[in-house]
């Protein structure tokens, strides 16, 4: 049984769709994260059942709605039960009918794709908050773990153990009234759209499957405390005595309450501890507005939280998160109240609804409205209030660029910010590129002007929209104004000229020509030792080098660190490379990280270092050691490179770093010859399997200082021609390569 993982940058508790959604756009944004949740399997219940089109407009922009639609539409809605349409300029205008388990079930399949990991039955105990990292201990399947994290972020919805455990308040008030509420099968009932009876309020509405929903409210009652969820004999009661209707021969399948509690956490971020969706606030599900909201959350925040544990964050832009959406929430929560009352009152509101009714009609007031529940009406404070579209989302709008047609929706697809100029002219398009230029790949620029005339972009020459779809400059070539804005969004600009000025930096000598620059490489146990030493004159002949670590991830950092104050370029990925899957998992994590940086995953050059293994005399070796030599030695390099095919360039460099060799009187030579000798047969034949694609496979053994020498030497161009050396570089100099 593989270990459970223990360390990340990010931990989400909770895989409802919040934290799911939270774990893709961490993932889109290069953070690594590990997402707990209590539940062993996920639910089956489908509490909410509703999309509003601004969620829908976000699912688009991470191009997500093909594993959705089609689903049933509705451009009607309500407010407190009176009929409200919901048209509002928008590709997906109304309300979408997506059962809660389907989002759920997308959603994980995205976000694990993308590379996070979810731990299933796990329950959060305990956090503490240290200077630089928060522990969380957690109950799994085989007993306690204790993980460790930059950041800890609650969607465990309205009873958050984060919440609680991080000591973030929760004020508000509790329910007064409540809904009572059950999918049942087998049963033959009228639909009823909000009908409001002498005795109470009852909904009823049946599913494609033939599973009904119904809930009922009686006028008068009083919420009770609960705690478990009602039974269904409650519920068939109740609706008998409001409708008249006897359901009590229906099949539930489940059976649950909600009231009109509202609640709304302090603070949604406290220093390394953060909240979103239900752990942030708790609101009747009147309108379906509960989950999309917190979906809105975890977009708002994950790029935000990736960018600060990447180290590229401008100051204070964590901090807009809470600014931003309890500013939301505070909102909404306040519009969910007034349903409520609506929704719930007996009859001293009658008189208020038919005047609001009256008041619905009018444009102004249903536009408003619509907004509202739509979510497409939220415009955060980003600059002069003015200013057309500032801080609202980019409308959907159909380009003429230069890669052909393309949507402003799909430009987000890649998870970053886009600035997107608008006027056609070609200088004004170089000019944009050159103002922006030093934030690539944070931010993409795109030349393009909209297909038909009249749209909502119509009369400007350019828009900068953050990667949750909301514009936070329009202008022209405006460079002092644009790089204020870049740079409070999405920090420094790169230092000019990196890419041409690296150093060597195993020796701190100069390495102008650069030879491997512009070139991406990996090298698999990075933190020590061998790996370490080409890791470094790797990214000091110009590469962009991802520093793998098996668990130490200080070392790695520290590996980091001396790379940058050189001004090299580099990065950690940490995990265990002992199973398929976990290689398999190092590799989208790569892929992504690599896409962040450079705009596509592709991969120069592979080094597979050599982990620590304990060799044994042929006397003491173990079964267990012998597994494990063979593992490292045979296995973990095999399947590194197997994966490593998906994403390695043409003419790229394979090099395999293996022990030093060992005379055959040494005590562990048999042991070392297995390593050795595996190593051997996979070069070997690794080459000749890649010679058509022009990639080379070599192998190196020796000391740390001749191994960088010739592994940086077998990385450059110069060494097209070997391929398949299994080279020993540490009994002297090996002829022909300089002197380490």
């Amino acid at each position: 049984m593989a270990a459970t993982p223990t360390e990340s940058q990010v931990i989400v508790v909770g895989a409802g769709p919040v934290g799911l959604m939270l774990a893709g756009e961490l993932r889109l944004g290069g953070a690594r994260v590990l997402v707990v949740e209590r539940l062993a399997t996920p639910t089956t219940e489908s509490r909410a059942s509703t999309l509003h089109a601004r969620t829908m407009e976000i699912l688009d922009s991470r191009g997500l709605l093909d594993g959705l639609v089609p689903v049933p539409n509705d451009v009607m809605g309500h407010f407190g039960g009176i009929p409200l349409d919901l048209t509002l300029p928008s590709a997906h205008p109304g309300q979408w009918k997506v059962p809660q388990t389907r989002v759920e079930e997308l959603l994980q399949d995205w976000a694990t794709g993308l590379g996070a990991v979810v731990l299933r039955g796990h329950e959060l105990r305990g956090i503490t908050v240290g200077e630089d990292h928060v522990a969380a201990d957690v109950l799994g399947p085989n007993g306690p773990v204790r993980m460790r994290a930059r950041y800890v972020v609650g969607c465990d919805g309205e009873q958050s153990a984060v919440r609680r455990l991080g000591g973030i308040a929760f004020p508000g008030e509790d329910a007064s009234r409540e809904l009572i509420r059950a999918d049942v099968a087998g049963l033959d009932i009228p639909p009823r759209r909000f009908q409001r009876l002498e005795h109470g309020l009852a909904i009823s509405a049946r599913r494609p499957d033939g599973v009904t929903r119904v809930m009922v409210h009686e006028f008068g009652r009083i919420a009770k405390p609960r705690s478990s969820e009602p039974e269904f004999n409650e519920v068939a009661e109740g609706w008998k005595r409001v409708t008249g209707e006897d359901i009590s021969g229906g099949d539930p399948l489940w059976v649950n309450a909600f009231g009109n509690a509202s609640r709304l956490a302090e603070r949604y971020r406290d220093g390394r501890i953060l909240l979103a969706g239900d752990a942030a606030h708790q609101q009747m599900p009147v309108g379906g507005q509960a989950l999309n909201l917190g979906l809105q959350d975890a977009v708002n925040l994950g790029w935000k939280l990736a960018a600060q544990v990447a180290g590229r964050s401008p100051d204070r832009l964590l901090d807009s998160y809470h600014a931003e959406r309890h500013a939301v929430g505070r909102r909404t929560l306040n519009n969910i109240r007034a349903q409520s009352l609506l929704l719930l009152g007996g009859g001293e509101v009658e008189g208020f609804r038919r005047v609001f009714g009256e008041l619905v009609a009018g444009e102004g007031v249903r536009a408003r409205l619509a907004g509202m529940i739509s979510g497409l009406e939220v415009r955060h404070d980003v600059g002069p209030s003015g200013r057309f579209l500032l801080g609202g989302r980019v409308p959907h709008v159909e380009l003429a660029g230069e890669e052909g047609t393309v949507t402003t929706t799909a430009l987000l697809r890649p998870g970053h910010a886009v600035l997107i100029g608008l006027s056609g002219d070609p200088r004004h398009g170089a000019r944009l590129r050159a103002l922006a230029g030093a934030w690539h790949p944070r931010v993409g620029v795109t030349l393009a002007a909209p297909v038909h005339d009249g749209t909502a972009l119509a009369g400007l020459d350019a828009v900068l929209v953050r990667p949750d779809g909301h514009v936070v400059w329009t202008g022209g070539a405006e460079e002092a104004e644009l790089h204020v804005v870049l740079r409070r969004w999405f920090g420094e600009p790169e230092p000019a000229g990196t890419a041409g000025t690296t150093r060597d930096l195993a020796h701190g000598t100069s390495a102008s020509e650069s030879v491997l620059a512009d070139r991406t490489a990996l090298v698999t146990h990075a933190s020590v030792g061998a790996g370490r030493a080409v890791a470094l004159r790797l990214a000091g002949r110009g590469a962009l080098v991802a520093v793998h670590h098996n668990g130490d991830q200080e070392a790695a950092d520290d590996v980091v660190r001396a790379i940058e104050r050189q001004g090299g370029r580099a990065f950690t990925l940490g995990g265990d490379l002992g199973g398929y899957k976990n290689v398999q998992r190092l590799f989208v994590d790569l892929e992504t990280e690599l896409t962040d940086r450079t705009g596509g995953p592709a991969l120069d050059i592979l080094v597979s270092g050599a982990g620590a293994v304990r060799a044994a005399a042929p006397g003491d070796a173990t079964a267990e050691d012998f597994d494990r030599l063979v593992a490292a030695g045979a296995k973990e390099p095999y399947f590194v490179i197997q994966r490593a095919l998906k994403s390695l360039a043409d003419g790229g460099r394979v090099i395999r770093i293996t022990p030093g060799a060992a005379e055959p009187g040494e005590p562990k030579a048999v042991a070392y010859a297995v390593a050795g000798g595996a190593a051997e047969t996979l070069v070997r034949h690794y080459a000749a399997a890649l010679a058509p694609r022009g990639i080379t496979v070599n192998s190196v053994a020796g000391d740390a200082g001749r191994v960088a020498t010739l592994a940086a030497f077998l990385a450059s161009d110069d060494t097209a021609g070997i391929t398949g050396a299994v080279l020993d570089a540490g009994g002297g100099p090996v002829p022909g390569l300089p002197a380490a």
